[in-house]
């Protein structure tokens, strides 16, 4: 018998020891998708949006790589000004 039927996906990553790695990359993930989808609305290129955050370009391939969970607190603010923007972090009940 299937020790995980009835489980839902949370309940599985986390006995599995994963469920903080896995939410971290999807939050990663949605908000280099949202920034993404910022710079196209705004047709703001990747040089021009370097420009704004006074960085390199590299840094913001690294922002919009979802697979890449370096990206600070610090560059997160500088994007969200560099798009009008600001971060907003809230801590809910696990």
């Amino acid at each position: 018998k299937n020790k995980h039927r009835g489980d839902d996906f949370r309940d599985f990553l986390n006995e599995e020891g994963i469920l903080g790695e896995a939410e971290a990359r999807a939050l990663k993930q949605a908000t280099s998708l949202q920034i993404a989808r910022l710079l196209k609305e705004k047709s703001v290129t990747k040089a021009e949006m370097a420009a704004r955050m006074k960085t390199s370009r590299a840094a913001v391939d690294r922002l919009l790589d979802a697979s890449n969970s370096s990206v600070t607190l610090n560059t997160l603010g500088k994007a969200a000004r560099a798009l009008g923007r600001k971060v907003k972090i809230e801590l809910v009940p696990a």
